[in-house]
């Protein structure tokens, strides 16, 4: 503990500046928040924000488009490159043979092809089925009304 905190001097001197207070009736002084200076710093950073937001709108967005361009690019040689595989292998004959064999069902003369259909594939029947389902009195009135120009079809 500091020996002079009770002192008749240290006493005295806290008096007189609680007297002087009463007096004069001095407040603390309040600073304005907002200086001429602060101000304007806002107004110039609020300006930058403007005037940059733009061009860094649009800096982002080419970025977006050059990343884009990239990957159409990279897919592009990637087809170039399996074009250019297909096209070595239409060269070999054995290939096209195999081709021909496998999707056009062509066979070597003194071979004998066979089909063998199990129904299990996608064959797609077609919808519209012309008169079948009907009797063959409304296929005929069909027939007639679509000869005079009248029919549904």
């Amino acid at each position: 503990m500091p020996a002079d905190r009770f002192s008749t001097a240290t006493r005295l001197k806290a008096l007189g500046e609680q007297a002087a207070a009463r007096v004069y009736r001095t407040r603390p002084v309040r600073r304005n928040r907002l200086t001429g200076r602060a101000a304007l710093l806002a107004l110039v950073v609020c300006s930058l924000v403007v005037a940059l937001a733009y061009p860094m709108r649009q800096f982002i967005t080419q970025r977006s488009d050059i990343g884009d361009q990239l990957r159409q690019s990279r897919e592009a040689r990637e087809q170039v490159k399996r074009l250019r595989e297909e096209k070595a292998r239409l060269k070999d004959p054995a290939y096209i043979e195999q081709q021909a064999r496998e999707h056009l069902h062509y066979t070597r003369p003194g071979e004998t092809g066979y089909s063998v259909v199990d129904g299990g594939g996608d064959a797609k029947r077609p919808k519209d089925q012309g008169g079948a389902g009907r009797s063959w009195s409304d296929n005929l009135w069909d027939g007639v009304d679509k000869a005079d120009g009248h029919g549904k079809g």
